[in-house]
Parts: C-alpha cells; sequence; structure tokens
C-alpha cells in the first residue's frame, strides 16, 4: 500500500484535480458498483480522511469527479445560431457518456433508486452542468434576437439533458447522431421558439 505521507503535500485545486481523476480512472476500470473512497484515496497518494472531509459519501465525490470532467459552460460551442449550438452541445455531453461520466450516472441513478432519501440527495446534488450550457446557449440566442427571453424557463431548461438521459439509459452509448439531431430539430428548436403560453416568437433576425 502506498504511503501518502512520503508524498509532497498537496493542498486546493491541486489535490482535488488528482483526487478526481483517480475516481475517474477507478469508475473506468472496476465501475461504480465497485468504487470505493479507499481505492481512490491510494490511487490519488491521498488520505482517505481527506476525501471524507470534502466529500461525506462516494456518491458526492463520483458527482464531482464527473462535473469536473464537463465542458465548461462558459465555453459552449458559439455556431451563430440556436440550433447549430444546442447541436453541438448535446453531441459534446453524448461523447462524455462514453466514457468514466455514463458509467457513473447509470451507477449513480441504480444507487439511489433504491432508496429514497439516495434519491432526494442525488437531486439535492445533480447541480446541472448540462443545464448551464443550455442556459449559456439560449442566452446568447436571446441578445442575437433570435429567441425571446420569455421562452427561456426553468423547466424548458431541463428538457435537453433529460431527453439525453433517457436516450442513453435506454438506449445506451454512443447515441446515435441522428437521435440528437431530432431532439434538436422536432423539440428544442421549436420549444425556444414559442412562448410558454403557445404563441410563436418572430425573431428580428433570420434564422
Amino acid at each position: 500500500m502506498i504511503d501518502h505521507r512520503s508524498r509532497p503535500r498537496r493542498r486546493g485545486a491541486v489535490l482535488d484535480s488528482a483526487i478526481f481523476r483517480a475516481a475517474i480512472d477507478e469508475l473506468g476500470e472496476v465501475g461504480y458498483a465497485q468504487l470505493t473512497m479507499e481505492r481512490i484515496a491510494e490511487r490519488a497518494g491521498a488520505s482517505k480522511a481527506s476525501l471524507y472531509r470534502r466529500w461525506p459519501s462516494r456518491m458526492e465525490l463520483a458527482l464531482d469527479a464527473v462535473r469536473h470532467l464537463a465542458p465548461d459552460p462558459a465555453s459552449a460551442p458559439d455556431t451563430g445560431s440556436l440550433r447549430g449550438d444546442l447541436l453541438a452541445w448535446l453531441r459534446l455531453s453524448s461523447g462524455l457518456l462514453l466514457g468514466p461520466a455514463g458509467e457513473a450516472l447509470r451507477g449513480l441513478l441504480g444507487d439511489a433508486l433504491s432508496d429514497p432519501e439516495r434519491t432526494r440527495e442525488l437531486r439535492r446534488l445533480a447541480r446541472g452542468t448540462g443545464r448551464a450550457g443550455i442556459q449559456e446557449l439560449t442566452g446568447r440566442a436571446v441578445a442575437r434576437g433570435e429567441i425571446d427571453a420569455a421562452a427561456v424557463t426553468p423547466r424548458r431548461l431541463d428538457v435537453a439533458q433529460s431527453m439525453l438521459r433517457h436516450q442513453f439509459l435506454v438506449g445506451g452509448a454512443p447515441i446515435p447522431d441522428p437521435v440528437l439531431v431530432e431532439i434538436v430539430d422536432e423539440i428544442l428548436v421549436p420549444l425556444f421558439h414559442s412562448h410558454p403560453n403557445g404563441t410563436a416568437y418572430a425573431p428580428t433576425m433570420a434564422r
């Protein structure tokens, strides 16, 4: 067993990054079912106590590790149109599900759904990088005059990632690109081009 005390002392973001990398590597090798704080600590060259100070459970650590992998919403693709941006973002998100992030999602949901308390905890912890990405893209579209700000509601911001998760859990990965195109063209674009009352929005720019 590695003695973490013999290594240079790491703190803050440097230590967190090492722990996240170890968690992702463990997820890729053994899956969520076999993921343990002990194995992550050993792999990261950190003490188990340092993990538990930051993350009381493997659920919290796995979620943070996956968020660490996720694309930065502020750096979301800018194609010049809402359709192009949504399609590029969904392709990025879909690609992420091919690796350890997908394994974590399956495991987290399986772990949580068998226990109401864990289900509530998962909902609390899932802060939504995907939702933030869609908010960034729709905010750009509003600024361009492509859609109305009234069309961007909290519930609508959740639709893209909810559909992506559904496709992943039901059909597995990779999610076929034609399916992503259908989600964008048949659901997301019409949704954000209409007001919550059902009326269409006349953009100030050509789509």
